[in-house]
């Protein structure tokens, strides 16, 4: 939904995605229509967050209004960031962080509000050692507490320090049980480091969601970048030679990780969650992938490129 919930994001192009109509009402009729595809083409898990705008009322009033039974899909939804735009392009910040006690109490029953249900995870939004989440006692009793409630609970991950991260999660008990039960991480194939610590937490037991497998557009024929044009030319006769697109391609690749659980599409429109969709058909040999993951760029130019990406 994070594409879907709020009118400005930094994926490439989603200004044109959302045909640069962000009334509210055209924005949740969008969001429908794409989620009413998602759910045609055999999703069955939806990603939300507070910070997503009116993410999680759009994907509220969609589930109400189809009557999606309980028992049929998983949401999952985050806190820690609150939406600070007010539905504005250009904000001084989009959105504020802040791990606290506080803003897990706040934020928590906003969520369950409005996806009583059908929330049957919750997540820290961004976990990082920086903000002394996975320290902070209180913090982590309350996510022990809702666990306790039947919630399972997660964390995800961001930046060049994602695999340090994950592995001071997978270390947390309280009361004797591991406190976390998925991880959702960036990996793609131009920053697939984590991929290692992902494969241990897998085999833990512990879920694995990857979010940002096109690289917020950047693996996406949008990319015009000159120093991508060669990257972009193996992607275009990857996907050619298999017929399918370069966004199921690089899908592909990131599902055909043995670690991974779930891959979140973002399309913001119909036209990508149908072309993202196919990615479930494409089949890629060891050569493919190979070849595929040498598009991978150091950790600390893939984060330096994000940072730079403009919201849109």
């Amino acid at each position: 939904m994070a594409a879907l919930g709020r009118p400005g994001y930094i994926n490439l192009g989603h200004a044109q995605d959302l045909a640069y109509d962000y009334e509210g009402d055209a924005m949740e009729q969008r969001a429908h229509l794409v989620l009413d595809a998602a759910w045609a083409s055999g999703v069955r898990y939806f990603d939300a967050a507070r910070s997503y705008g009116l993410g999680e009322k759009f994907l509220a009033t969609w589930l109400n209004s189809r009557g999606v039974s309980l028992d049929s899909i998983t949401v999952g939804s985050k806190w820690g960031y609150t939406y600070t735009a007010d539905w504005r392009i250009e904000a001084k910040a989009h959105e504020v962080k802040e791990h606290s006690l506080a803003t897990l109490e706040r934020q928590w029953p906003e969520s369950l509000a409005l996806l009583d249900g059908y929330l049957r995870l919750y997540q820290i939004h961004s976990a990082t050692a920086e903000s002394g989440v996975l320290e902070n006692q209180l913090v982590l009793q309350e996510l022990a507490k809702l666990k306790s409630e039947g919630i399972r609970i997660g964390l995800t991950l961001s930046g060049p320090s994602q695999s340090e991260t994950l592995r001071s999660a997978m270390e947390i008990e309280i009361d004797g049980s591991r406190l976390f039960d998925s991880v959702q991480a960036t990996w793609n194939l131009l920053e697939p480091s984590v991929g290692p610590v992902l494969a241990e937490a897998h085999a833990a037991g512990i879920g694995v969601i990857i979010k940002e497998a096109l690289a917020n557009g950047r693996l996406t024929d949008r990319n015009q970048e000159p120093d991508f044009a060669s990257k972009l030319e193996v992607l275009q006769t990857e996907s050619r030679d298999l017929g399918t697109s370069t966004d199921a391609l690089v899908l592909a690749a990131c599902l055909s990780q043995p670690f991974v659980d779930v891959v979140l599409s973002g399309a913001a429109s119909l036209e990508q969650i149908l072309s993202n969709a196919q990615a479930c058909r494409v089949r890629l040999d060891q050569d493919i992938l190979a070849r595929l993951l040498r598009l991978a760029e150091s950790p600390s130019v893939y984060w330096t490129t994000r940072s730079k990406l403009a919201w849109n």
